[in-house]
């Protein structure tokens, strides 16, 4: 008698979302079962991999990390264009570093100009994240939406206070949102719907849960991810269908274990990825260049 594997029968699916335009855009999502149960569902979009790119020089990265980007930190483009040409990145992730209050300030028409011309000196797509001072994120993001009309970048994090501005700027420019909780589904559930409801499109919004690394908090972060991914695709919830965003990098490298061996950042950094992965994530943000080749090579066999 020959034995059948029993297999999960899943209704529904993640939604589709496209990511930049032209030849180089990107589509994510629309899978029809959990990360790797490729023998109950299909996965037609691979997980994909951004790199960080920050709006001004860092001032406490690892020499592990430097050694890669040292060349080009004192300029996002020319740093946005090493990313794509020399490591192979998929996705750009500005991190509007300076335009926090408490850092430089930089005003929303000089953040603004800056993102634009990241977008013209790379292909890509590009991921646009301010630093979660709620009131400045929504005057520096509306004006990046304004001032590149058309693009379809990603415009985030987008939180409960904020997300009516960020997201009818984006709505009127050609932009696709990041929505951002603290690991509640049911918050995350609430803004969606109030996204759509003002005529938002569905496949223009993408989830970030918070993602902490390894050791802090991940094992939390990857069951609300776990659940989300179950919400998709066993009941087809319309407002938790939306693809999943990691954003990892920063964290990892915050760790104490970072900070006492750029090694040990590099494998933080990995198995955290990898971890996250495996709960569901559609994209992951990424610091370092070999965890990149690492964590692709495990996907995808590349």
């Amino acid at each position: 008698m020959d034995f059948e594997i029993p297999k999960e029968a899943y209704k529904s699916s993640v939604m589709e979302v496209i990511l930049g335009g032209g030849s180089h855009a990107l589509k994510i999502g629309g899978e029809t079962a959990p990360a790797f149960h490729f023998f109950e569902g299909t996965w037609p979009n691979p997980p994909r991999f951004a790199f960080e790119v920050f709006d001004m020089q860092p001032t406490d990265w690892d020499a592990t990390l430097l050694d890669y980007y040292q060349d080009v930190i004192h300029s996002p483009s020319e740093w946005a264009r090493k990313c794509v040409h020399a490591y192979g990145a998929e996705i750009v992730c500005l991190q509007m570093v300076s335009t926090d209050p408490i850092e430089k300030d930089t005003s929303p028409a000089e953040a603004a100009d800056l993102v634009k011309s990241v977008s013209e000196a790379v292909d890509v797509p590009i991921i646009v994240y301010g630093t979660g001072a709620e009131a400045k994120d929504a005057q520096v993001l509306t004006k990046v939406a304004e001032v590149c009309a058309g693009k379809n970048l990603f415009l985030g994090p987008a939180l409960k206070s904020n997300l009516d501005a960020i997201g009818e700027a984006a709505l009127a420019f050609g932009h696709g949102v990041v929505v951002q909780t603290a690991m509640e589904l049911p918050v995350a559930k609430e803004l969606n719907m109030k996204l759509v409801k003002k005529g938002f499109p569905a496949d223009k919004i993408i989830y970030d849960p918070l993602n902490p690394p390894l050791g802090y908090g991940m094992e939390y972060a990857y069951s609300v991810m776990e659940r989300e991914k179950l919400a998709a695709a066993s009941f087809g919830d319309p407002n938790l269908r939306m693809p999943l965003l990691a954003n990892m990098g920063k964290g990892c490298w915050e760790t104490k274990e970072a900070r006492e061996s750029g090694e040990k950042g590099i494998l933080w950094e990995a198995m955290t990825g990898l971890s996250y992965l495996l709960a569901g994530a559609n994209i992951l943000i990424l610091r370092h260049p070999e965890v990149y080749k690492t964590l692709k090579k495990i996907c995808r066999g590349e």
